[in-house]
């Protein structure tokens, strides 16, 4: 009886283990899954906080570039350049005024003010309201310093005389009896803050103490991302840069190695952050609760699904009429598996043979553009092979005559008609070189020759419009990595606007120079055209655009040549002065030889 009961104990330990060993591997994998959907969700998290930081900065950078330039070309203005001459003279004075009073309401910015070299303001567009800056001394403010000794500068803060905060971009006046003077626009961002707030995202950006000045949060508004020194505490005192505004300096907003920020309910924030200029900083932060969702869910429903094949093993293991069961739901397993990897074999064929499509649009039309570039030159191209036709259908004439009366002349005659022949052949060798397509192979290529080409092949235009194209070459030798043809496209097309840009008028220049500047190598086309709208400038690249309401182009000649510069490693920049002209410029990498 005794050594039956030992033996009764013996197996009740022994089922005891296979069970705990079970709850043990239960709890393993609701661990592990925990873990694994932890990590997905956060990473989930990141990627769209990474996608935010893009959308944010993008935004932030457009809002600031619309009036970057503003101070520079406002101060090019007679206007301004006397009253830093003369700021004795009211009359001067309140011209001033009126025009930076004029140019704020037409460029939508909220102030626009001139300071002499001491920081004491001279003119500004508030002249006549109650806030006015005039005669007010802002020598203490970052941006004026900047201004005076680099040329530029920038600095956020709120305005001591208005007591609302803005971005202030400066720029210095330089005239030629070695006055000096800064003019200043202020630019409200309240607008972002509001477009954040109103579509949910914790969005925040730190100036270089790392104090928040903007967010879609307003508690986080004035608030440190970490404490701050005491040389930064006195720094921000002397410069008033928050002025008027209670800045929390020891109530950090980040807390931990990871960057937490924590809400109003106390709830963690995971953050993201990216640098924006030289010394701000954008937060863009999300909340992680629902990553812990995520992992308690994936970790209870693996340990659920894990106990369940426990105990369906058991059972399995029980009951062996359900092998073959098994054995059936394998085979169907597998069949799917193959006909699953078919179908994606399908799709991935299906995937290469549309990208091979897509190129081959691209590339059909980039060739469209080519020869829609030799349409626009057609009836130059046509009197150009014309002409010689003619002179030479006359030469021969009268060689035929001669031949017999005075056959010295013959031979001189002929020779003509030769050069005439050669003239045209070399006219239609560039449009046959012009007109192939181009494999999409780059080569070590020299710029200058792709730049006479692409004069030769406009020539006919240019001698349509009356216009002698100059070429100024400087700095050699410039090696670039491109493709010839393309590269001589984008240069066509650049010289085919410049021409129809000053077709017509009593001033008609068009210069392409190829300079090395440091590491790039720019090849310009200047013309002395009207000029390009500021507000068609930005939009100038765009498939399709247009400002000709007459052109016999597709609107696609600098779309293409963008994309083309891009396949490159290189980029394209516009710069127009209305009433004055156009320079397109299309910049290219050198190559380390070439740099060397």
């Amino acid at each position: 009886m005794t050594a039956g009961a030992a033996t009764g104990g013996g197996l009740s330990r022994l089922r005891r283990v296979p069970a705990a060993l079970s709850v043990l591997t239960i709890c393993c994998v609701a661990v592990l899954a925990g873990a694994l959907a932890w990590r997905a969700a956060i990473a989930d998290i990141d990627a769209r906080l990474q996608q935010s930081l893009i959308l944010s900065l993008r935004a932030l950078e457009t809002e600031i570039d619309r009036f970057r330039y503003l101070p520079k070309v406002t101060g090019e203005d007679a206007r301004i350049r006397d009253a830093i001459l003369h700021p004795e003279n009211p009359a001067v004075i309140d011209a001033a005024n009126r025009y930076l009073q004029r140019v704020t309401g037409l460029a939508g910015a909220s102030h626009l003010y001139l300071m002499d070299a001491a920081g004491q303001t001279l003119a500004a567009s508030n002249w006549d309201t109650g806030e006015s800056f005039v005669g007010n001394n802002y020598s203490f403010r970052p941006y004026f310093r900047e201004a005076i000794e680099t040329g530029a500068g920038g600095f956020y803060a709120i305005g001591v005389t208005t007591g609302t905060p803005g971005y202030f971009l400066a720029a210095r006046i330089d005239l030629a009896q070695g006055k000096q003077g800064v003019v200043v626009v202020k630019v409200v961002l309240d607008p972002l803050e509001e477009a954040w707030r109103a579509a949910g995202q914790a969005n925040a950006v730190a100036d270089v103490d790392g104090i928040v000045f903007l967010s879609g949060e307003p508690a986080w508004r004035y608030q440190p991302l970490e404490t701050l020194s005491p040389e930064a505490v006195a720094r921000l005192t002397s410069q008033r840069t928050y002025f008027g505004a209670e800045v929390r300096v020891d109530e950090p907003l980040l807390h931990g190695a990871q960057g937490w920020i924590l809400d109003g309910a106390g709830a963690r924030l995971r953050t993201q952050s990216a640098p924006f200029g030289h010394d701000w900083r954008m937060i863009s932060a999300a909340p992680v609760l629902p990553a812990i969702f995520a992992s308690l869910g994936w970790g209870a429903g693996a340990a659920l699904c894990w106990g369940l094949g426990i105990g369906l093993a058991k059972i399995q293991r029980q009951r062996r009429q359900l092998v073959a069961l098994r054995l059936r739901q394998s085979e169907l397993l597998e069949r799917k598996v193959e006909e699953r990897t078919r179908m994606l074999a399908r799709e991935i064929e299906a995937r290469r043979q549309t990208e091979a499509e897509l190129r081959a649009a691209q590339e059909s039309l980039i060739h469209t553009e080519k020869m829609a570039a030799l349409g626009r030159m057609s009836a130059a191209i046509v009197h150009e092979v014309s002409q010689p036709l003619a002179a030479m259908e006359a030469t021969l004439a009268a060689a035929e005559l001669s031949l017999e009366r005075t056959p010295e002349r013959t031979g001189p005659r002929i020779e003509t008609a030769r050069n005439l022949i050669r003239r045209m052949q070399r006219t239609i060798k560039h449009l046959k070189s012009f007109s192939r397509k181009e494999s999409g192979t780059l080569d070590e290529i020299d710029p200058v020759q792709v730049a006479e080409s692409a004069l030769e092949l406009v020539q006919p235009r240019a001698r349509a419009v009356g216009v002698v194209p100059d070429l100024t070459v400087e700095g050699a030798p410039i090696r670039v990595k491109a493709g010839r043809v393309r590269l001589e496209q984008v240069l066509l097309n650049l010289l085919l606007n410049a021409l129809d840009a000053v077709e017509g008028l009593p001033r008609r220049e068009v210069r392409l120079s190829v300079a090395t500047h440091g590491a790039e190598v720019h090849l310009s086309v200047e013309d002395t055209g009207i000029g390009i709208a500021p507000e068609d400038l930005p939009r100038v690249t765009e498939p399709f655009f247009s400002t000709k309401t007459n052109s016999e182009g597709l609107g696609l000649g600098l779309a293409i040549s963008q994309a083309i510069l891009s396949e490159f490693g290189g980029r394209f920049e516009v710069h127009s002065v209305p009433g004055e002209g156009t320079r397109m410029t299309a910049i290219l990498p050198l190559i380390e030889e070439a740099r060397a």
